[in-house]
């Protein structure tokens, strides 16, 4: 199993690029399924999910072929399977959105119940109350979705709960859906708007994307065409955390500022000096840390991939802050590890009040989650001495070649088996 060892306190400097969004990257690829033409994805990560997803694909009898330059070609004229293993399914909980493509397409589907992260419970009975609207015989067999119809029916689909992967898997099996399908209380995430955008350059008719209203207006068919997945708003926030808590000016490129803009809101509220621009934004630290208050809410507010990032810069920022996590139920596994390295926390049901210290100390660390693992690399940066993460196959599910990032940009940062 492979470690990340970590020497803190080097002062990040320089330009970071950041990768395609992973979040962006897996529904457009599995958005393939829904036509027998052939798909270019540019701008695709290399990441665990996405070779996770790839295999997926592949198992369904789709040709997959990956280039290094990021390019991703899906040929899904002879898909010939519609079960999903749990072998693939219980890494990654974004494999369920294979469903809405399958259905559409094939008219079935056998998919194992999702893993991924240790989060909270996310319930995929959203994204099975959707497909049941659209006329879809829903069944669950011995840790199976069981799924079949022989035409999907629109229909209007109300979600409790802003589901970013129920919103996605309802809109694509909406595309190739009889008649009209509305999706109320819709998550407005970039990344949904990048898959209906693909979609949309595929021949569907897609409207209302980023708002909290989506009207579908189903096609009998679906072309081919060339996409580019959209950078990853979290890897932006987690390298701009990462100039702030090593005091650094660190410039990041290839970012798409207004989809981070509440981290840079509270950034800036922190003490940080920052400039944007159309494709970059640059991070000065200006002093000392102040502390902030945050509280995580579905897109536009404050992401909650980035709550833990924010803690462990809030863990050595100057008084106390208070963070409101209220997406997941289970998102504060990173705060034993923190208090390890002398982070003074404590959490009250969803709130947890940081104290902040002078610095943290170096210690051992496990990682939980992905961004968890992030907020611990995070916080090792800063630390004093030699802090070593493991379990760090959760950072590569998310984050491409973190560590060769960040040591371009000073870290003193590497990875051992």
């Amino acid at each position: 199993m492979e470690k990340i060892i970590i020497e803190g306190g080097a002062r990040l400097n320089g330009t970071v690029k950041i990768s395609g969004a992973k979040n962006a990257a897996l529904p457009i690829l599995l958005s393939s399924i829904l036509t027998d033409k052939e798909n270019k994805i540019n701008n695709v990560p290399n990441l665990k999910d996405v070779d996770t997803t790839c295999q997926l694909l592949k198992g369904a009898g789709v040709k997959v072929e990956r280039s290094g330059d990021g390019q991703v070609i899906v040929d899904a004229s002879r898909i010939n399977n519609t079960e999903a293993p749990y072998d693939l399914v219980r890494t990654m909980r974004a494999s369920v959105m294979v469903l809405g493509p399958l259905l559409a397409r094939l008219g079935k589907a056998k998919v194992s119940l999702p893993g991924g992260c240790a989060i909270g419970a996310r319930p995929i009975n959203l994204h099975l109350k959707g497909f049941e609207a659209l006329g879809a015989n829903i069944k669950l067999e011995h840790g199976y979705v069981v799924a079949e119809a022989k035409r999907l029916k629109g229909n209007r689909i109300y979600f409790d709960i802003v589901t970013v992967t129920g919103t996605e898997n309802i809109m694509m099996a909406g595309v190739l859906a009889e008649g009209k399908t509305i999706i109320e209380n819709a998550a407005r995430e970039p990344e949904v708007v990048n898959l209906a955008n693909t979609l949309n350059s595929m021949g569907a008719s897609i409207k209302g994307a980023g708002t909290d209203i989506i009207e579908i207006n189903g096609v009998s068919r679906l072309n081919g065409g060339e996409h580019t997945v959209i950078p990853d708003r979290i890897e932006t926030g987690t390298f701009m955390v990462a100039a702030a808590i090593t005091g650094g000016d660190v410039e990041i490129v290839n970012c798409i500022p207004e989809y981070i803009e509440p981290v840079i809101i509270k950034l800036t509220e922190a003490g940080m000096k920052i400039d944007t621009g159309k494709d970059f934004i640059r991070v000065k630290a200006n002093g000392k840390i102040k502390s902030v208050d945050i509280k995580t809410s579905p897109y536009p507010a404050f992401p909650t991939d980035m709550q833990a990032q924010f803690m462990s810069l809030m863990s050595i920022s100057e008084g106390m802050s208070v963070i409101t996590e209220t997406v997941f139920e289970n998102r504060f596994m990173h705060v034993a590890e923190l208090r390890r390295m002398g982070a003074n926390i404590k959490v009250e049901g969803n709130t947890a009040v940081i104290r902040g210290v002078p610095k943290l100390s170096a210690a051992p660390l496990m990682a939980t989650d992905l961004r968890a693992s992030a907020s611990l690399i995070l916080a090792g940066l800063a630390a004093e001495g030699e802090t070593v993460v493991s379990r760090v196959y959760h950072l590569d599910r998310g984050y491409e070649a973190i560590e060769k990032k960040l040591s371009s940009l000073g870290a003193k940062i590497r990875r051992v088996k």
